[in-house]
């Protein structure tokens, strides 16, 4: 893997980490600019920006900014032998760059026809990991390719349900009610997540919240998830649902920031 295949990884699983770069190198140096490394409070996790006296000074400061969570780029101007203590005349200059956020916004749509075929090239350039599961293998290669779009091929999408982080915004959207239930079931019985939305009207809402409530989904759990889902405007035309849905999910999860998640349902309601 590369250093950024590295960091990707990184960002995707919330471990915070710095990446170092050696902007300049002058006179005599262990490494040429552009150098980089990444750093997390284990220590280096990939690259080298020299080795010896001179990486074991820039470890040094990042794993000092991830303890105490400093959040600013730096730039630093080192003599190797002044201020490393190294033999070499040189001198390098550093960037730091800590990285503290959460992983990507996860985001889990169920189904791979027209409106998620709409709705997946406008999430993609999001800071968002999307994955898309289906049973028709045929729309799920009509999908684009992205780092950030893991595709899943299942019989039973619902088997994802527990497998995807707690923080995902789910978006159901199959050939119908029928296969949306097993999916909200498992959903609405064995997770907690932040968003749970439904494509279709309100009279669907009502015979899915039913059907729910017999397989044992109490009716409070039952009226977290959105159906219909988007901001109501615009047409039915797949790309005007696709932007519809995508404004609701990035309202949801601005207003959710901060907020217990027991306010879900009035957050919900809401918007």
């Amino acid at each position: 893997m590369t250093i950024y295949e590295h960091l990707v990884r990184l960002e995707y699983e919330g471990v915070p980490f710095v990446l170092v770069t050696l902007v300049d190198a002058l006179g005599s140096t262990p490494q040429d600019a552009a150098a980089k490394m990444l750093v997390t409070t284990d220590g280096l996790y990939s690259g080298t920006v020299g080795g010896g006296k001179v990486e074991a000074a820039a470890l040094k400061l990042a794993r000092e900014i991830l303890a105490t969570r400093d959040a600013k780029p730096r730039f630093v101007n080192w003599t190797l032998k002044g201020d490393v203590g190294m033999t070499c005349g040189g001198s390098v200059k550093f960037y730091f760059e800590p990285h503290f956020g959460p992983g990507p916004w996860s985001i889990a749509v169920f189904g791979a026809g027209h409106v998620a075929q709409a709705l997946i090239p406008v999430l993609l350039p999001l800071p968002c990991q999307v994955t898309v599961a289906d049973s028709r293998r045929d729309w799920l290669d009509r999908l684009p390719s992205a780092p950030n779009l893991r595709v899943v091929h299942s019989e039973s999408p619902a088997d994802l349900v527990p497998t995807l982080p707690a923080d995902t915004y789910l978006v159901v959207m199959t050939m119908g009610h029928a296969t949306d239930r097993p999916i909200l079931k498992r959903a609405l019985l064995e997770r907690n997540f932040p968003f749970i939305g439904v494509i279709g009207s309100e009279a669907k809402a009502t015979i899915l919240r039913t059907e729910l409530a017999a397989d044992g989904v109490s009716p409070a759990r039952a009226a977290e998830f959105r159906c219909p889902i988007g901001l109501s405007f615009g047409s039915n035309h797949p790309h005007e649902i696709a932007l519809s849905i995508a404004a609701q999910l990035l309202s949801v999860r601005d207003r959710l920031g901060g907020i217990d998640r027991r306010r879900l349902g009035e957050v919900a309601a809401e918007i």
